[in-house]
């Protein structure tokens, strides 16, 4: 898990306490080749090709999409939902997916047939283990049926989206995505041409026979890995583990309630309830209405949700921050975002909003009553929500609309209690200076949130260049860190003072300081955290001018070749490599540890991988001072790159 998961998680638990949940992604690049062919090749690993067995198809007709990946000899790809033994646990395979999109003339996508699975033996993990794959002339099918309505004379255009990474026995190549374009002519059934393939006669005609289920129908699952957070030694779960997604819904509920102390929201709150009250003519009636307020209360932040995971079927979460100006561009707006939270500036809604006035004497008017209630609350939350939908934009779709919807339940449910009870009303504070302590302290959350994803922008910028990455210090990577630390102390310091000075209750005064002491500690234990991180990596920047130094002054060279994208070497480097005994040795003045990141493609490492006959990743390499012939895996154990170093040292000419 990379740093960006690590610190997304715990800064999305902080935020959401108060009503800004953020999330963050590993870097990478969704909508084509990041990495170009950095290997040279004329013949690939995998030739793809999309094929049809339709030239024109009649209205109510049928025909099939036919996705080849030919793969050559000794290469093979995953399958669409990966079966990853216990032997190979830690291994993270990118699945093969198609996904099949039509400009909506008429068309109807169903099932796809997969190729079948073949068991090869790979060792990506350094045991040899029998893997199921797909290998030589592969082929999906995506079955398609023709609405009896479809125009004739129009087109059915389709785009076909494939993604595969390319394999052989012990390492993986960068994943593959690209896109193909199909257009078939509709006519009349007389004019309707099919075509006669070898390559369809693994298709299964029964399925147009079948009901189709088409909510995800299309589209493979894709494996992830393990989401679990590490800071300071201790172990939390990450938003893909149950107990983290169920502790972000509660953090999230926790959010929306504080939502409720905004000085545009809470004032109203009695008001809204008394509205309730009034045309009810039982405490049943009260809470029937109270419900459906509720519910539409929930349903303007569900709908919000939608919003924000549309932006995720356009962009795959774990490669989204790839582009570096997508990730300075949202710490930006965060910043304005919590700026204008602040009191920099305002939202202001058109007067027609405001004469929006629904009667709540129905379940359709109450339903009304509570969207309209959310939405007259964004003049203060509104730049909370601005936020949420740019910094939420990287997360899977369904944490997303879990996220809203908790959001939604925690701002609904004091309506729903009062409505049951409506003597409670009275319990409600005013507003005042209170309420507006809770949109400083949510300012400034914003801007350390703000300040982490710009900071990570920049440094994506610079990792674009090689060169100005190896010359960047330690220190000049962790700027940002110190300002997401500021930002979170200066919340939690001031969330403290203003208590003390707001409110007269002892008890008021110890939680909110144990909160604000919370937030400002654990932003300056975030800096520091990953300060150390840094300033003790014990890696240096591969160039070949590194290599040659540290040859001839006769210390054993291990260089890994890894990058951003590359879960496996993540994996290896984290179990094997930066733990006992290994780091021990890599730490040993005899020996140089190199790291050559191929996350660019102008990286030097490429020339130099290649040169060592290798074309993918992860792939370690341990060189004898003196010898032409290194020790090179793709995967290994701690015992094998133990025995390599200790080899490599014996044979050393200062041995």
């Amino acid at each position: 898990m990379t740093p960006r998961y690590r610190f997304t998680t715990l800064l999305t638990w902080i935020m959401l306490l108060l009503a800004v949940p953020v999330a963050s992604a590993q870097m990478g690049d969704k909508f084509g080749d990041p990495f170009g062919d950095p290997f040279g090749n004329d013949d690939p690993p995998v030739t793809v090709e999309v094929l049809t067995n339709a030239e024109a198809v009649a209205p109510g007709g049928q025909f099939v999409v036919a996705v080849v990946l030919d793969h050559a000899d000794r290469w093979h790809s995953h399958l669409s939902d990966p079966i990853v033994p216990p032997e190979m646990e830690g291994f993270v395979p990118i699945a093969t997916r198609v996904v099949v999109a039509s400009n909506g003339a008429g068309t109807t996508l169903g099932p796809i047939q997969w190729p079948e699975p073949h068991a090869v033996e790979v060792a990506f993990t350094g045991t040899p283990v029998e893997y199921l794959v797909y290998e030589g002339r592969a082929i999906a099918y995506v079955p398609l049926l023709v609405s009896q309505d479809a125009a004739v004379g129009e087109s059915i255009e389709l785009s076909i989206e494939i993604e595969y990474q390319a394999c052989d026995d012990a390492s993986c190549l960068p994943p593959e995505l690209l896109t193909e374009t199909i257009s078939i002519p509709i006519v009349e059934a007389s004019a309707a041409a099919a075509i006669d393939s070898v390559d369809f006669e693994k298709f299964d005609p029964s399925v147009f026979a079948e009901p189709w289920d088409e909510a995800g129908s299309n589209t493979a699952a894709v494996a992830t890995p393990s989401n679990t957070t590490s800071f300071f030694g201790v172990s939390v779960p990450g938003w893909d583990e149950p107990v983290g997604l169920a502790i972000l819904a509660l953090l999230a509920a926790a959010g929306g309630l504080i939502l409720n102390l905004t000085p545009c929201v809470l004032p109203v709150i009695p008001i809204k309830i008394m509205t309730i009250s009034q045309h009810a003519s039982s405490p049943g009636k009260s809470l029937y209405l109270g419900l459906w307020m509720f519910a539409g209360v929930v349903g303007f932040w569900l709908g919000l949700g939608v919003l924000a995971s549309s932006f995720s079927k356009f962009a795959d979460p774990s490669r989204l921050f790839g582009y570096w100006y997508v990730t300075l561009g949202i710490g930006l707006l965060i910043i304005i975002m919590g700026v204008g939270i602040m009191g920099a500036f305002n939202i202001n809604l058109p007067d027609k909003v405001y004469a929006v006035n629904p009667k709540a004497d129905s379940a359709q008017g109450s339903f009304m009553f509570g969207v309209m209630t959310a939405v007259l609350g964004l003049p203060c939350f509104g730049f909370v929500a601005g936020a949420l939908l740019a910094g939420s934009a990287a997360m899977p779709w369904w944490t997303i609309l879990i996220i809203f919807a908790a959001l939604g339940l925690g701002m609904g449910i004091p309506y729903l209690v009062l409505a049951a009870k409506p003597s409670l009303v009275k319990s409600i504070p005013r507003t005042g200076p209170a309420s507006e302590l809770v949109k400083q302290v949510m300012g400034l959350l914003l801007l350390a949130a703000g300040a982490y994803f710009a900071g990570s922008g920049v440094l994506a910028l610079l990792k674009s260049d090689p060169e100005r990455l190896i010359s960047l210090p330690w220190y000049a990577k962790t700027i940002h860190w110190w300002f997401v630390g500021l930002f979170a102390a200066a919340a939690g310091g001031w969330l403290a003072w203003q208590t003390v000075k707001i409110s007269k209750k002892p008890g008021n005064r110890v939680v909110f300081g144990l909160v604000g002491l919370v937030l400002a500690s654990g932003g300056v234990l975030a800096g520091v955290d990953q300060t150390i991180k840094a300033r003790d990596d014990l890696w240096i920047s591969f160039t070949e001018a590194e290599l040659a130094s540290a040859l001839e002054s006769d210390r054993v060279v291990v260089l890994d070749f890894t990058a951003d994208w590359c879960l496996n070497c993540k994996a290896l480097e984290s179990a094997v490599l930066l733990k006992d005994p290994v780091k021990s040795e890599l730490l040993r003045d005899d020996v140089v540890p190199l790291k050559a990141d191929l996350t660019s493609t102008k990286a030097p490492g490429w020339d130099k991988l290649r040169e060592l006959g290798r074309t993918g990743i992860p792939t370690l390499v341990v060189f004898t001072p003196g010898s032409a012939e290194p020790w090179i895996a793709s995967a290994y154990t701690s015992d094998q790159v133990i025995a390599a170093i200790e080899a490599a040292r014996a044979a050393g000419p200062g041995s």
